[in-house]
């Protein structure tokens, strides 16, 4: 039966994908920047339906985000399976502004995807985006793009270096269009494969494949060029098409994992992120291409029996520390126990789902006995914390606030509201709506605000040429609880839909 792919096959804020098959299984690992659990994986057995696994860093012993900056965290995982083993390498980005990238680079590994995972082991991080480049004759290399912290650095080309040793190579320099990072390495009939991704990860995005004959280069571009980039074409649906990995099915079937985004304009704000899309790939004169080197909506999927999984709800995710007991419980009932402020990046207390469509709803019941102006609990429309929509009861009161890269702006207010009520918001495309329940039904509070300030373009902050905070995320919708003095507040949520 002929199946087709419909992209983006993983919606929302899954960027930077690494897609790996082990016997009929595949497996994908994205991004997920500040939010736990760390590295969100899916899983599929026919590249068309995924489900949701949940996130492979769980514990603070893998991962800790406590400070990390907004969209900083778990930039570009990378995962392989080599001698009965799943290797996650990934790195923790605790800073990249001002010209500088600190990063910490670990790997861990599993006999099973589930897990357990072994404590991470440091490996170098002279850059960002580590892969692991399994060879033939049973070695392993650390792949990583290079990074130059001096004035007058900055990308610096890719290196390869032996995971038991020695001394890192460069193979391949900045391509073309510069900022080349994302590499994966692959070998096929005696050539050795090297896929980057090119030009940043907006608008001029794109990903190239080089060759060579030997591992340690050199590497040639493909002559065709570019393996996929939406870079000119500002109409197509897709965009920012790049940052890839390469994947075969069982019968040797090949396609290509890359990111993508879905602007409310042209060239507009990606108010849902960047997201994982699939395209296929032939191989032609030796070289990996898609079909017009472009992201396709719809491609024709592999020659695999469909596979659909049950339907299951979105995962909850929290806010740079992982879900326990001292402040938050899940189950029919959701408490949260209050956290730091809106701007505050260590102990926040924010359940929230990536917003996957431009048209979605989440609508809650709480109960919630405030005990004074330093508590406050609600729903938010979330990006990072500079930017969000909080609609919140305090101090007795029902507020409606609206924070714009940093900028406070209240919207709404009204007094005497019970301590249980029920409150709605939904994203209509470019427009965000709230709404509470009067006892007899939902009430509009009247304002049509404007979605797209919860958008990467909005989230980006640079001044004079100088990287203050980057928009990598996309938007949430979740519950947050605030308790800024300290004194054990805490918020039930039930009847939360969807």
């Amino acid at each position: 039966m002929t199946v087709t792919i419909r992209n983006p096959v993983l919606p929302g804020s899954h960027p930077d994908p690494s897609i790996l098959r082990v016997g009929d299984d595949f497996y994908l690992a994205t991004s997920t920047f500040e939010w736990h659990p760390g590295v969100q994986v899916h899983h599929s057995r026919d590249l068309v339906h995924w489900r949701a696994m949940g996130g492979v860093l769980t514990e603070p012993r893998l991962l800790d985000l406590t400070g990390v900056p907004d969209s900083g965290g778990v930039w570009a995982p990378d995962l392989t399976y080599a001698n009965g083993l799943f290797h996650l390498v990934y790195g923790v980005v605790d800073n990249y502004a001002f010209g500088y990238k600190d990063v910490s680079v670990r790997l861990t590994t599993a006999p099973r995807i589930e897990g357990p995972w072994s404590d991470p082991v440091p490996l170098p991080g002279r850059g960002f985006d580590p892969s692991l480049f399994h060879d033939e004759d049973g070695s392993t290399w650390l792949v990583n793009m290079v990074f130059d912290d001096r004035p007058d650095g900055g990308f610096g080309g890719i290196e390869i270096q032996r995971l038991t040793g020695g001394d890192p190579v460069l193979i391949a320099p900045l391509t073309a269009r510069g900022v080349t990072e994302g590499p994966h390495l692959y070998r096929r009939d005696g050539w050795y494969y090297l896929l980057v991704a090119e030009g940043g990860t907006g608008y001029e995005h794109g990903a190239l494949v080089l060759r060579s004959r030997e591992l340690l280069g050199p590497y040639e571009p493909d002559p065709a060029g570019e393996l996929l980039t939406s870079r000119d074409d500002p109409d197509r649906s897709l965009q920012k098409a790049g940052h890839g990995c390469l994947v075969s099915t069982p019968a040797g079937e090949w396609f290509v994992a890359h990111l993508v985004a879905r602007p409310y304009s042209r060239r507009g704000r990606c108010v849902l992120g960047r997201e994982t899309a699939l395209q296929r790939v032939e191989w032609t004169g030796g070289w990996p291409r898609v079909p017009g080197a472009a992201p396709a909506v719809e491609v024709p999927g592999p020659d695999l029996p469909p596979h659909p999984w049950p339907p299951e709800p979105k995962p909850w995710n929290s806010l740079r520390r992982p879900v326990t007991p001292d402040w938050a419980e899940a189950g029919p009932r959701i408490r949260i126990r209050g956290g730091q402020s809106p701007y505050g990046l260590r102990a926040p207390s924010l359940l929230a789902r990536r917003v996957t469509d431009r048209q979605e709803t989440l609508a809650v019941t709480m109960e919630f006995h405030p005990g004074g102006i330093h508590q406050a609990a609600g729903i938010t429309a979330y990006y990072n914390s500079r930017n969000w929509y909080y609609l919140a009861v305090t101090a007795g009161d029902l507020v409606l606030t609206a924070s714009s890269r940093g900028r406070r702006t209240v919207h709404h207010t009204e007094t005497g509201v019970p301590d249980r009520l029920g409150l709605w918001l939904t994203f209509d495309g470019p427009v965000l709506r709230f709404a509470r329940d009067t006892g007899t039904g939902w009430r509009d509070l009247g304002l049509e605000l404007d979605a797209t300030v919860l958008s990467d373009e909005n989230a980006d902050e640079i001044v004079d040429g100088q990287v203050r905070v980057f928009g990598f995320t996309g938007a949430f919708a979740g519950l947050w609880v605030q308790d800024l003095a300290g004194e054990g507040c805490h918020a039930d949520f039930t009847e939360v839909c969807p």
